[in-house]
């Protein structure tokens, strides 16, 4: 047992370059400080006098710009550099962060909104391209894989520790530790601790070398149409499964609450352990992709299995069964989440990496856009039971067009 542990997690981890260890540390800083935002910015808009409809308005831009001007991102990533986007994006992502919490101008909010979704989508486009870079056939598996689970757990982390910062900065200013300016510390101080992902990034040397071009690009003698047709079937799965997921997933506590009446302290454990089961499973992917023989499959076969435990969820009785199925369809579904990302980078040639994965991220934006709104509507008249059976066919669908399309293509080192 400890030496098949040692041959599937740990060599593959021992091989990582300096870079691609670096990465890693910049995930990390990313993943705690991101989830203390996430935590208290809507409590401190609230709580600074603002109504919700303009928060939802100041939610919504980020997401909005992105995929208005993720083409152009994703291009000026390939341009510029992996290293070099990363480092603009982590810059001016923290100074429009920084002016959403100090500015009380409606309009200077949503500029600064507005500038943050374009400059994390440039973070987020970035990072699958740089890890091609930073990973060979041997461990690139293992570096999408931890690289994914440990943000995961690093936003668990994060949210621990920030929960604590509200009473921290309370007394240091004397104030409430609910109060605005209580809430605007925290997220002031989370920023700045945010930059400190620029350390490990400015240590970091991104290698030169050109990935090779897949079989199927270089047998095409127009590379346009090439390039689109791979980007359609690549993101063609991630629109269908972004949508199931937006129209029921954001939802999932207030299930819960419907269904089964459970109490505020159950709904914190599950869902902080699904959080835990999303990072651990995300780690046993690569070991999975070995058992079966290619990402595909094992991306596949997880959905799949996620599929099934989310009809149980959907359709039990029992809250206890509800909820142990509601851990394994986390893990599963999200376990295939990195492998299909390495999958996609492996079939586009280097040069248009970038480009590649803003296509990915606006297709599963683009369900986010208008799937909760949607979702509420349904709710409203018909409740859950018709949002389960359309995420259930929906993320069928994603599968078997995935399978149709890749199945036979795969480029496993």
């Amino acid at each position: 047992m400890l030496s098949n542990f040692n041959i599937h997690y740990i060599q593959p981890i021992r091989t990582f370059n300096r870079a691609a260890r670096l990465f890693l540390w910049v995930t990390v800083i990313n993943g705690i400080i991101f989830s203390g935002w996430q935590l208290f910015f809507n409590i401190y808009m609230l709580q600074s006098g603002f109504e919700r409809d303009f928060l939802g308005i100041i939610n919504s831009l980020p997401s909005l710009f992105g995929l208005l001007l993720g083409i152009p991102i994703g291009r000026f990533s390939d341009r510029i550099g992996r290293k070099p986007a990363l480092i603009i994006g982590i810059v001016f992502s923290s100074l429009s962060f920084l002016g959403e919490v100090t500015f009380q101008q409606p309009a200077l909010i949503a500029v600064m909104s507005a500038c943050s979704g374009i400059f994390t989508m440039l973070l987020i486009v970035s990072q699958a391209p740089l890890m091609m870079k930073l990973s060979d056939g041997k461990n690139r598996t293992m570096l999408f894989s931890l690289n994914f689970g440990l943000q995961t757990l690093a936003g668990a982390l994060g949210s621990l520790f920030a929960g604590q910062l509200p009473g921290v900065f309370g007394s240091l200013l004397n104030v409430g530790p609910t109060s605005a300016m209580a809430y605007q510390a925290v997220l002031i101080a989370t920023v700045l601790l945010g930059t400190t992902a620029l350390i490990p990034l400015s240590m970091m040397k991104e290698p030169v070398t050109v990935q090779a071009q897949p079989q199927a690009e270089e047998s095409q003698t127009d590379p346009a149409v090439t390039l689109t047709r791979l980007a359609v079937r690549l993101a063609t799965p991630n629109f269908l499964i972004g949508i199931g997921a937006a129209i029921l997933i954001p939802y999932m506590n207030v299930f819960f609450k419907d269904r089964f009446a459970i109490s505020d302290s159950f709904m914190g454990i599950l869902f902080g352990l699904s959080s835990l089961f999303i990072g651990v499973g995300s780690i046993i992917g690569p070991r999975l992709t070995t058992i079966l023989g290619g990402k595909i499959r094992t991306v596949a076969l997880t959905q799949f299995a996620s599929v099934v435990f989310l009809l149980v969820v959907g359709f039990t009785g029992s809250y206890w069964i509800a909820g142990i199925a509601f851990l394994f369809r986390g893990a599963l579904m999200n376990m295939s989440a990195p492998l299909y990302s390495a999958f996609c980078m492996e079939q586009t040639a280097e040069r248009h990496q970038g480009l590649m994965s803003s296509i990915l991220n606006i297709a599963w934006q683009v369900g986010w856009s208008v799937g909760p709104y949607l979702s509420g509507l349904v709710q409203i008249s018909y409740g859950f039971t018709p949002l389960f059976i359309a995420t259930t066919i929906l993320y069928v669908l994603a599968i078997g067009l995935m399978w149709v399309f890749f199945r036979n293509t795969e480029m496993e080192a």
